[in-house]
């Protein structure tokens, strides 16, 4: 299971109008392609933002946060295999 700071790489489209949009993530030296987003959320912790994005793999879903603050993406949680 991830860690709650653990980081990863993430490829994203940032589209105008349209927000946000990972392509990919590596966790883990694995590279996951994004074959499903199934919710976007926010919220923020003091004043700093941050989008949580539930994807899938194909195997299993992820949680995947954005730290629009610091352009930083963390992984927030496994559900799957």
């Amino acid at each position: 299971m991830p860690t709650a700071t653990e980081q990863v790489r993430v490829a994203a489209i940032f589209a105008p109008g349209q927000g946000v949009k990972p392509v990919w993530f590596e966790w883990r030296r694995e590279k996951h392609a994004v074959r499903e987003l199934s919710y976007v959320w926010q919220d923020q912790v003091g004043n700093a933002p941050r989008l949580h994005f539930a994807v899938s793999d194909g195997n299993n879903l992820f949680e995947l946060i954005y730290h629009v603050r610091d352009q930083n993406w963390t992984l927030g949680g496994i559900d799957g295999d």
